[in-house]
């Protein structure tokens, strides 16, 4: 089979062949048709000082169980985060990171849906958001950002301003039911939200911040780090949350199947609708990298193998 690899930080990637995995217990072997490309993996190649397999979103069909699975068999359909090797022609998935893909669903819907689907829910559950609150999503046409303005409205926000890095981005943003749309470099943020979803961390932290109404929430669930000062806290009793999927997977899995089907439910009833950005090879990894590097996606990125 093949697999995309890298083999110093920052790369390049390249495809290799490999030995087909054999599943161990719990896991599935999982044939993938679709393939998120994700920003923690994106800026693995470029961070990391070791290199590792590419992980991530996966979708496809399994093909053999390990000792122990219960829940899948052979043919059926799965979704689901790969921690080994998944930008590949087959991966290994855990059985408590798998959840089948409906039949009238595609595998690319599956892995433009589920994971940034579930990251943007998580953020948004652990923002606590009342009906008619006001919201601000950063990062707003990505993979998870273009998902948080969606389910933002659906939950009732009575105002949403989505923040991106380039104004180009703006009438996407609109089309999927923001109100306004901000650039990053603007002078001011305009009217107060009550709660932040920030995908991007970093020097964006505090003009973040400083978008709250007093005793406003913001949620940070980017892996692009930075600092906030006490004191900006302080003196309007603001709060920063931090959110990490992994940890609701680990510890909470009724919570991350409750969440996993309401995302199915809005997509069935056409009130969530991911966005494909655009589908490459596997020999064009490099490509849906710098997609996301660039920061010129708007909506979800995917290798198809």
């Amino acid at each position: 089979m093949r697999r995309v690899r890298y083999e110093s930080r920052g790369g390049p990637l390249f495809v290799e062949e490999a030995p087909l995995p054999a599943p161990g217990p719990g896991e599935l072997l999982v044939r993938a048709e679709a393939i998120g490309v994700t920003l923690p993996v994106v800026r693995k190649v470029g961070e990391a000082d070791e290199p590792g397999p590419l992980g991530g979103e996966i979708a496809g069909e399994v093909t053999a169980v390990g000792e122990g699975v219960t829940r899948f068999g052979a043919g059926d359909r799965v979704t689901g985060l790969c921690v080994g090797h998944g930008y590949a022609d087959f991966a290994l998935l855990h059985e408590a990171m798998a959840s089948p893909v409906p039949a009238d669903a595609s595998a690319v819907d599956a892995v433009a849906l589920v994971r940034s689907g579930l990251v943007a829910l998580g953020a948004l559950e652990a923002a606590r958001p009342e009906p008619g609150e006001a919201a601000l999503v950063t990062a707003a046409a990505s993979g998870v950002g273009h998902l948080a303005v969606q389910l933002a409205r659906t939950r009732g926000a009575g105002r949403v301003v989505g923040a991106v890095s380039d104004p180009a981005k703006a009438d996407f943003v609109r089309g999927l039911g923001a109100d306004h749309v901000i650039a990053y470099g603007d002078n001011g943020w305009g009217t107060p939200v009550d709660y932040v979803l920030d995908g991007v961390g970093g020097e964006l932290l505090t003009p973040a911040l400083h978008a709250l109404v007093p005793e406003g929430r913001l949620v940070a669930y980017s892996s692009g780090g930075g600092t906030i000062q006490a004191y900006d806290l302080l003196v309007d009793a603001k709060s920063v949350i931090g959110f990490q999927m992994a940890r609701i997977a680990r510890g909470k899995p009724e919570l991350y199947e409750q969440w996993r089907e309401e995302l199915w439910r809005l997509f069935a009833a056409g009130e969530l609708g991911p966005v494909v950005h655009g589908e490459f090879a596997l020999e064009d990894a490099a490509k849906a990298h710098g997609e996301i590097e660039n920061r010129s996606n708007l909506g979800k990125v995917v290798l198809i193998p």
